[in-house]
């Protein structure tokens, strides 16, 4: 039997993990300040109910970048998958598409964008892309998920340096030699034995608006940007021509001292005022979380950690598991509220 909430999901993956892949998996940059302050942000926030309100019919559904969903959670990328569970991005694939939600698959993943297609014939997916130096290797990722029936790329722009990452570092963290990475393999000629480093030397460090700019008009998809933390970069985002804004830190993994995410959404959803979707990431672990982020204007949120961790335990049902378990505690807590649809969510219900 599977663990019965989120919480004790992720015990048990501690538990299964060697340390090299569970440091991999739940550090962060640095002292892991931001990573502390991702779960303190969303605690920080009270919610205030309406009472004597009908909702004797609650619905989860709501669309994303005109996707319809079963909810406002999607699957965030997450590197390395099959180091969790052979079941590895495939079986996210899986879990995702039984769930009715959408998937992101990540440059670092183990499996191509052709396999997670295959694993989950017609379910939405989007893919995180790394601009790499070598534009080729860019434009070929891209080639790749077009083909794969991928229906929008999402740009990492935190990360044009690796952090420092303690945990890494204690333990000494390479790719195992059982695992490959198809995007890495392509680019290095080898994915056993990279180190985090060495995957990052393959990033252009030098990308700015303007190749954005450039890379939107060239991609064809629609493009999000991930990773942005300021209000300022939030409008240059929407003027360089990005179809949505996903607020993160990287999971705490990249500038160690930046706020949490639920502390960088509201100013950022103002800058944006309504012109692209905004999402977030960082610290979700459950159903009051997503209705946080909802009544702060964002979207949809997505879930990185919790799915790698019901992955470990259980493969691709225990991912599943995960999105069932949220999505049932978002259901309840919009009936608490006193609300039928996340869009009736505002910060209206916010104490």
């Amino acid at each position: 039997m599977l663990p019965p909430t989120v919480a004790d999901i992720e015990a048990r993956a501690a538990e299964l993990l060697e340390p090299g892949p569970l440091g991999y998996y739940v550090g962060g940059a640095g002292a892991e300040r931001t990573l502390a302050d991702n779960l303190d942000a969303w605690a920080s926030h009270r919610l205030l109910p309406r009472v004597l309100v009908d909702v004797a019919g609650v619905s989860t559904t709501t669309t994303v970048l005109g996707t319809e969903v079963s909810m406002p959670v999607l699957v965030a990328p997450v590197a390395l998958q099959r180091m969790a569970h052979p079941d590895g991005e495939p079986g996210m694939a899986r879990a995702a598409a039984a769930a009715g939600t959408l998937m992101t698959l990540s440059t670092l993943a183990s499996a191509t964008p052709a396999e997670v297609a295959a694993a989950a014939p017609g379910a939405p997916r989007w893919y995180q892309l790394y601009v790499a130096r070598d534009r080729g290797v860019s434009r070929s990722l891209v080639e790749q998920a077009v083909d794969a029936g991928f229906t929008a790329i999402v740009v990492t722009v935190d990360a044009p340096v690796p952090a420092t990452r303690d945990r890494d570092l204690r333990t000494g963290f390479r790719v195992p030699d059982h695992v490959d990475m198809p995007a890495v393999t392509a680019a290095l000629g080898r994915s056993a034995g990279v180190s985090v480093a060495e995957f990052f030397s393959l990033v252009d460090p030098a990308f700015t608006w303007a190749q954005l700019e450039d890379f939107i008009a060239d991609c064809p998809l629609p493009v999000l940007v991930k990773g942005v933390h300021a209000a300022a970069d939030a409008a240059l985002a929407v003027e360089h021509g990005v179809s949505g804004v996903i607020v993160s830190n990287h999971g705490g993994r990249q500038l160690d001292g930046v706020p949490g995410t639920a502390r960088l959404l509201p100013a950022v959803v103002e800058a944006v005022d309504g012109r692209v979707e905004v999402l977030v990431d960082g610290g979700i672990r459950r159903g009051n979380d997503v209705a946080v982020a909802l009544a702060l204007g964002a979207r949809a949120v997505l879930m990185g950690r919790p799915m790698l961790w019901g992955l470990t335990v259980g493969g691709e049902a225990g991912a599943r598991h995960v999105l069932d378990l949220v999505r049932a505690e978002l259901t309840t807590t919009l009936a608490l509220l006193g609300c039928t649809s996340p869009d009736d969510v505002t910060t209206a219900y916010l104490a």
